[in-house]
């Protein structure tokens, strides 16, 4: 009897602290649903930190379908200054070294900046030498302006990847 006293007990403590975090889960949830809704789109096409916390909820919002841990998300500065040319450069050849090795299915690559032409024409150039189907199973975000969606969508869907395309 002891020991049927303690197991309810202990079962009753549980159900009482897994109730509390699931609470606690939910306004987590509420808060960041509520924080994303504030984010309004940067005006100043060189503050990152603006941009990439007005960017971020975009690709959250966008991740179905992927199965992998965690998508692989290339930021594009503007690219008005030697820095930034020069990240961009960099940035260009990691991608393009990515395409040539390939990438695994279930995965996610998210091309996005402030400038959409800038992000388009690095999408563009990293995807060219591409071989055709070496991407099935893999989704390719462009976040950006419908008037870049066409250019980065034709150079993507030869290489068999899904392509999505986000509205900035």
């Amino acid at each position: 009897m002891r020991k049927f006293a303690l197991i309810t007990a202990i079962a009753l403590a549980a159900g009482l602290a897994l109730a509390g975090c699931s609470k606690h889960a939910d306004e987590q949830d509420q808060a960041s649903a509520q924080q994303a809704k504030a984010v309004t789109k940067p005006t100043d096409v060189n503050d990152t930190k603006a941009w990439q916390t007005y960017l971020g909820p975009l690709v959250q919002k966008n991740l179905q379908g992927m199965a992998a841990q965690q998508p692989y998300i290339y930021f594009i500065t503007p690219g008005q200054t030697d820095d930034d040319k020069a990240m961009n450069d960099r940035q260009l050849q990691n991608v393009q070294d990515t395409v040539a090795r390939g990438v695994l299915p279930g995965n996610l690559l998210a091309f996005t900046g402030p400038v959409s032409a800038t992000t388009a024409d690095l999408a563009v150039a990293a995807f060219k030498d591409a071989k055709p189907g070496t991407f099935k199973d893999v989704i390719v975000m462009f976040i950006g302006d419908k008037a870049d969606e066409q250019r980065v969508e034709d150079v993507i869907k030869p290489t068999g990847a899904t392509f999505r395309f986000v509205q900035m």
